[in-house]
């Protein structure tokens, strides 16, 4: 049978940063692997950013957005059915930051797909910046997501001090573990739970033991159905900025609280002689990199999004006559 790992992790957490790395692992190893981007959104920005990984070795596909859950859902079924026709050593599904992990087991119980595939790794991405100061909702997402976890991996570790890694483990626990308790989940986290480690460190012993971290069965209440989430993602298009004021506009938006409370700005942006730049902002850091190819979009996910004062900003600065957000 093939194994299924499901990278998990609230919108910014770093889950694409986690995949590209963990996939990359099982390539370098000779698997035959399939990466799925399962998305509610219209445009897929980290689909984007796994291009190069494509090979003979690595398939990329993904859903979007375009329909409620229950077609998602459908949508989700015959993709994996697609896959497990082909006879892939390791499926590696990204969900959308706003997921509900029922549908990951419900699809995989079902026929034919339960002949195909089995669970191999549920490992859920956490910010090693988590604090108390999240949202309702988010705090309900990120403890849903996390309570069937084989292994919690701590992301954006170089914002948080060498001498302070000792503590990470015991004060993310804490947190965690009280949002659990809000959903009156049965799981209860250790501070052995965590892996803290500088990404740029892990060794292949440490993806092989991702690979064989499991998953747990976990039951708690649904405090919010996935439809009814205020959490929201728009999208800005045929976006143009001059390259010297990308950064300034960005900022601008993710420092303002006018715009509502951002978690995640993404994107790519076209410059001069048909170059691009990937955008990955949140409040404490904002990555502009080059990128081989991309297209004209921003993406701005959060609570509470308003969405004139973005779209004021980036008028402000745009170029391109066929600016549009949807």
């Amino acid at each position: 049978m093939t194994k299924i790992d499901l990278i998990t992790g609230i919108l910014g957490a770093g889950k694409t940063t986690f995949l590209r790395k963990y996939a990359s692992y099982f390539i370098q190893q000779g698997y035959k692997i399939a990466i799925l981007e399962n998305d509610f959104g219209a445009v897929n920005i980290d689909m984007m950013l796994l291009q190069d990984l494509k090979s003979e070795n690595c398939q990329l596909e993904m859903i979007t957005g375009g329909c409620d859950a229950d077609c998602h859902k459908r949508r989700f079924k015959t993709k994996l059915i697609s896959l497990g026709m082909q006879h892939f050593d390791r499926i590696m599904i990204e969900p959308s930051g706003i997921f509900d992990m029922d549908e990951f087991f419900d699809i995989l119980y079902e026929s034919p797909l339960d002949k195909w595939f089995e669970i191999g790794s549920i490992l859920g991405i956490i910010p090693a910046e988590l604090d108390n100061s999240l949202s309702e909702q988010m705090r309900y997402l990120l403890a849903s997501e996390s309570a069937c976890c084989g292994r919690l991996i701590l992301s954006k570790l170089n914002a948080i001090k060498q001498t302070d890694f000792k503590h990470l483990p015991e004060k993310i626990s804490n947190n965690l573990n009280q949002m659990l308790s809000e959903i009156q989940c049965n799981r209860f986290f250790q501070p052995e739970d965590f892996f803290v480690k500088n990404w740029e460190n892990f060794t292949n012993q440490d993806y092989f033991d991702f690979s064989c971290a499991g998953y747990s069965h976990a039951s708690y209440v649904k405090k919010f159905h996935i439809d009814n989430l205020k959490s929201e993602v728009h999208y800005f298009m045929h976006v143009g900025i001059p390259e010297n004021q990308i950064a300034k506009i960005i900022n601008a938006i993710m420092q303002d609280s006018n715009c509502g409370i951002i978690f995640r700005l993404k994107g790519s942006l076209p410059i001069s002689d048909n170059k691009w730049l990937k955008i990955n902002a949140t409040k404490e850091k904002i990555d502009i990199s080059p990128v081989p190819d991309g297209q004209a979009v921003l993406i701005v996910m959060g609570d509470s999004i308003h969405t004139e004062y973005i779209y004021n900003y980036i008028k402000s600065v745009n170029i391109n006559p066929d600016f549009v957000f949807i």
